[in-house]
């Protein structure tokens, strides 16, 4: 584990006891694989198993990294049909660990980090795929005045906050010019649709990896990593998500291009749309290739975001770098998207 990622056990263990209802010591602590951003630690201590998640230490961009936001919303949704972890309690004293964390429930099950599935058989696939736009579409059904979340977000063009917001974020962590960016910049904010409907809460980072699956069925039993979550245009992502369907196999960041989605068991993107279409009951997705571009650009820039802290000494995962230098390969898909 990265040094300065360690904190005090013994420390953590007595503020866990006075600030988590029944939680009891001694705790021994490991450091999940996989994740860019706030690092994520199973805890096991006498009374069972509890995840924690952290913001990294170091220097942070300005609202990047906002576990607080993550407690929130899961707190949020613990009533409703979207499957989250139980938040236990989130901890806004720096001095107990050196950062920001919040504790909640862990959730077993099964995670799948490859979109082809290679681990399920074939006949389960289509289902966890439906099981992912259930979810997806379930998130997007909720009534954010009714779960306390109607300011979880600004006002105004979601897309165009977004590209806003990215584009400084992108500003910020940039270490080298990348074309395929800086043409992004210029054309996304001239083609952002309208926006129509009320704004719904967005997951922001709507992945496969990204969900707990149950053991024994193609359920989604918990949905992880809300740090970008925010209200905006549910069509954020669906076209986030069918990204994965574009990006090449055994990158970085895993996709399916190139692959035979049927002998795969996998649907392709036309089905995923409508699929999402049908449980949302909308007719269609107009303007298709501006959201998936969007969706490029929005990746690319947190993969710079990822370079800039893995050059700085203080990312969260040891293939940080690599995951950095997936920068420039997603601005040039988006490009090719316009």
């Amino acid at each position: 584990m990265n040094a300065s990622l360690q904190f005090d056990i013994e420390s953590l263990t007595r503020y866990l006891t006075a600030h988590v209802p029944g939680f009891q010591g001694p705790m021994s602590v490991g450091k999940f694989p996989g994740g860019q951003s706030n690092p994520t630690f199973l805890l096991k201590a006498q009374s069972g198993r509890y995840v924690l998640r952290r913001q990294p230490p170091g220097a942070l961009l300005k609202s990047a990294h906002a576990v607080d936001r993550e407690f929130r919303v899961l707190s949020a949704l613990g009533q409703t049909p979207v499957p989250v972890a139980r938040a236990y309690h989130l901890c806004e004293d720096r001095d107990v660990i050196g950062s920001l964390f919040y504790v909640m429930s862990f959730e077993d099950g099964r995670i799948f980090w490859n979109p082809a599935l290679p681990e399920v058989a074939l006949e389960e696939r289509g289902a966890i795929y439906d099981a992912v736009l259930g979810t997806m579409a379930a998130l997007h059904d909720v009534d954010i005045d009714e779960v306390g979340l109607s300011d979880y977000g600004r006002p105004g063009n979601y897309f165009a906050r977004q590209i806003d917001v990215w584009t400084k974020q992108y500003r910020a962590a940039q270490t080298d010019t990348l074309e395929a960016m800086e043409s992004l910049i210029a054309w996304l904010p001239a083609h952002c649709p309208a926006e129509a409907g009320k704004p719904t809460l967005v997951h922001g980072d709507f992945r496969i990896d990204n969900l707990i699956f149950m053991r024994d069925a193609p359920q989604v039993r918990a949905v992880l990593d809300w740090e970008l979550s925010t209200l905006g245009n549910p069509l954020a992502d669906i076209a986030y998500f069918c990204m994965c369907l574009r990006l090449p196999p055994g990158s970085h960041i895993a996709g399916l291009e190139g692959m035979d989605r049927a002998a795969l068991g996998v649907p392709d993107e036309a089905s995923i749309v409508r699929r999402y279409c049908e449980l949302r009951g909308i007719s269609s997705i107009e303007n298709w290739n501006f959201y998936l571009a969007f969706s490029f650009f929005r990746l690319a820039a947190i993969a710079q975001g990822v370079k800039k802290r893995a050059l700085s000494g203080n990312a969260s995962n040891e293939q940080a770098r690599q995951v950095g230098e997936m920068a420039g390969v997603l601005a040039k898909m988006g490009i090719d998207l316009i």
